[in-house]
């Protein structure tokens, strides 16, 4: 057998164990009543590198399932936006927005600086420990049928805050750890706050236009062109230093009327698969050999920032008008890190080593913990 099919054999033998893995914790999860996600995490660690049997064939192409996987999860949910939602969950999250980042940012900084880390590591870890995981976030809100929920749209209001802030705070970081001075980084922000900008209004104003040009009748059509412009401009935002998991928000927030209704329906089957791979390679980032020594101090940052998202969740639905039990909610939602995380930590490995294996035992942590806490509450 040819050196190449054997090649491919063993990637579909391995990748249809992976899947059909996958869909065993599934059933156990939907039979046990609780979040899928803390066992596909886990099954990635298992499988990682340094864990029991590491892949050798399927890696890369799990890893660009699970980018589609993200972008898929936030396009899901900006579908239950309208532009107008949108604009008035913004500005009534803006000032619990400013809070999220005092309350969270802050103890990975001041926990750097305890660590007598310099300056750009600290301020790194700040934030590792700010910023919550939209994909996991909106993958529990879809699991615990939670989208209709009068604290859901201030949960994602706070996530777009946090992923917009990415958007000044990514490039920023990515200038200071080459050296580059005042005047570059100034342009580096202006161009990722002016690509954010120039998709938001696109999406507000012209969403309608846009959605009649890409409605029709064949659900092979709309599919097609659904998937292909979601992954276009989540492509062009990340070529911008935006996220892309913005990018893929944004239009979903684009698309209205009808074939919102009919996008939801022929992609949530590709959302399932790729959402599943998504979390099932977040694992298999982790080597599971670094998590022991910085356990301990991976606790204590997780038992904090858990609570000031709990906090945070709170305050605002109090703001909002919301019931207790509506805060509790917002609050568990929010606790669980994760992409953005490992990014920022995988930005200043260089510089720090510590910074990679405290960032994965502490979004691992967060990760199992936050959907599982979310479930408590419901």
């Amino acid at each position: 057998m040819p050196a190449t099919a054997y090649n491919i054999s063993n990637l579909f033998i391995e990748l249809g164990l992976a899947i059909i893995g996958l869909a065993v914790l599934a059933r156990l999860a939907t039979r046990w009543g609780f979040s899928v996600i803390p066992l596909y995490l886990v099954a990635g660690l298992a499988f990682g590198k340094g864990g029991l049997a590491p892949l050798e064939f399927s890696e890369s192409f799990i890893a660009t399932g699970a980018e589609i996987g993200l972008v898929l999860l936030l396009f899901m949910l900006g579908l239950e936006y309208g532009g107008e939602k949108l604009r008035k969950n913004l500005r009534l999250g803006l000032s619990a927005g400013i809070v999220d980042f005092v309350l969270n940012f802050t103890p990975g900084l001041i926990a750097g600086f305890l660590l007598h880390w310099k300056p750009l590591p600290s301020v790194l870890l700040g934030g590792v420990t700010y910023i919550s995981s939209s994909g996991i976030v909106a993958k529990v809100l879809a699991e615990l049928r939670s989208l209709n929920n009068p604290e859901t749209p201030l949960v994602v209001s706070m996530l777009v805050l946090e992923d917009l802030g990415m958007a000044a705070y990514l490039p920023l970081v990515a200038v200071l750890l080459v050296g580059g001075g005042a005047l570059k980084v100034a342009i580096s922000m202006l161009i990722a706050i002016a690509a954010v900008a120039l998709v938001l209004v696109v999406a507000l104003r012209y969403g309608h236009r846009l959605s009649d040009l890409a409605a029709h009748e064949s659900d092979e059509i709309l599919l097609l062109t659904t998937l292909g412009t979601v992954l276009l401009v989540a492509g062009a935002a990340q070529r911008f230093n935006v996220s892309s998991a913005i990018g893929a928000f944004l239009v979903g927030i684009a698309v209205s009327g009808p074939i919102a209704e009919q996008s939801h329906r022929v992609v949530a089957p590709l959302r399932d698969l790729f959402a599943a791979t998504f979390f099932f390679f977040f694992g298999l980032q982790i080597d599971p050999a670094t998590l022991p020594p910085v356990l301990p101090l991976a606790i204590v940052l997780g038992i904090v920032t858990a609570l000031t998202k709990v906090l945070l969740g709170h305050w605002a639905a109090w703001r909002a008008g919301i019931d207790r039990q509506g805060g509790w909610r917002a609050g568990m939602a929010l606790i669980a890190r994760g992409e953005f995380s490992i990014v920022i930590a995988g930005l200043g490995a260089g510089i720090e080593p510590r910074l990679g294996p405290l960032a994965a035992a502490y979004v691992l942590l967060l990760a199992i913990l936050g959907p599982l806490l979310a479930r408590v509450a419901k």
